[in-house]
């Protein structure tokens, strides 16, 4: 059976990155819900963005193929608001879907200093949630190999890929989901353009290298703005990513600071971005690997198609024809569905441009 049901209530006649609200008065509706004292996951602007939520990651699912009948989901945890949205979205899904698929969360407990280390399970276990908390001491790894000064978080996330991957094989999870959004996927995007020399990005779903592993993630479409918002309403119980000190100076951070500056500014931007990324035409591009360049060749016909104009000057004629080239090539009327039915000769063409210029409108200046 498909992802696609009525049941998940996906809207197939439209994919825009719409508001939450229709009538565009989001903040007046969040007054009201606070001054009838209305529990937030209670009101109609909460309902309005669970379904806007709930249609994107299903629409993602069902473009992808990434969940199906009988898998087996392993959702990685990291107790920040995208991997909380994650799985309460899939668990709402589940209860829905027309298939039948399992979810267990997974939390990589990485002993950074200062992290609370009950904060997730105790969410998950109050919330009736499957789960397996891994406990590696992978920063003192990192602390190592990383240079004073450098970021940690490139070999950080290598670390914890790489322990995550080899569980899920281990527990037989079908599909490892992520709680990467359509933000991160467009900064990502450009840290390749501008830093890495490539045209790539995280993809919706990935076979890992050694092809033991699938990953999904099923946020693809998800605004982080939208994200935010929801994470709010329901109160997720947030763990900071700080633990490992101020790294202001990010590059991802700054691409992020210029999304949101472009999202800001122009709205529409970011969704024509991700639909860019949607719409590849390797033809237009210079990949030799993508296309194949080299074998391209002419497969013209025998119509002769004229010059569309007024007349063609010739130069250095003797050369032309040395060439074997024309040396007064024939032209036809520009434009010639205009052009009437009689034969055209150089007379009708001047008395055409003397009747044109007749009928010339007067330029008006406007200083005058």
């Amino acid at each position: 059976m498909s992802f696609d049901s009525q049941a998940l209530e996906t809207d197939t006649d439209s994919r825009e990155y719409d508001d939450v609200s229709e009538d565009g008065n989001d903040e007046g509706m969040i007054d009201a819900q606070f001054a009838d004292a209305q529990a937030p996951t209670e009101s109609a602007y909460f309902r309005k963005l669970q379904k806007k939520l709930r249609r994107q990651v299903s629409w993602a699912i069902r473009d992808f193929n990434m969940i199906e009948d009988g898998d087996v989901v392993m959702v990685c945890v990291s107790g920040g608001k995208d991997s909380y949205t994650l799985l309460d979205i899939l668990l709402l899904l589940k209860r829905i879907a027309p298939i039948h698929f399992d979810i267990v969360a997974v939390n990589l407990d990485q002993k950074q200093p200062g992290y609370p280390e009950d904060i997730l399970p105790a969410y998950l276990n109050e919330q009736g949630i499957a789960h397996y908390i891994l406990e590696k001491d992978t920063y003192s790894i990192v602390k190592s190999v990383v240079p004073e000064g450098k970021t940690y978080c490139s070999a950080c996330s290598r670390l914890r890929r790489g322990s995550l991957y080899g569980f899920a094989k281990q527990i037989g999870a079908t599909k490892i989901a992520l709680g990467h959004h359509r933000d991160d996927m467009l900064a990502t995007f450009f840290l390749n353009l501008f830093h890495g020399g490539a045209l790539k990005s995280m993809p919706p779903k990935l076979l890992s290298d050694d092809k033991q592993n699938m990953l999904i993630r099923p946020l693809a479409y998800v605004e982080e703005k939208d994200i935010i918002e929801y994470a709010k309403l329901k109160e997720f119980p947030i763990i900071p990513c700080n633990l490992c000190g101020s790294q202001t100076n990010l590059q991802r951070a700054i691409i992020n600071d210029m999304l949101r500056e472009w999202d800001d500014a122009h709205p529409q931007r970011l969704a024509s971005i991700f639909k860019a990324m949607q719409n590849v035409a390797p033809s237009q591009l210079a990949d030799r690997e993508l296309f194949d360049f080299e074998t391209l060749s002419l497969d013209r016909d025998n119509d002769e198609r004229l010059f569309e104009g007024d007349n063609i000057q010739a130069g250095q004629t003797d050369s032309l024809a040395e060439i074997g080239l024309p040396v007064s090539p024939r032209t036809q009327t520009f434009n010639p569905k205009f052009a009437s039915d009689k034969s055209y000769s150089t007379e009708t063409d001047k008395a055409a441009q003397n009747e044109r210029k007749a009928q010339k409108i007067p330029t008006i200046n406007p200083v005058i």
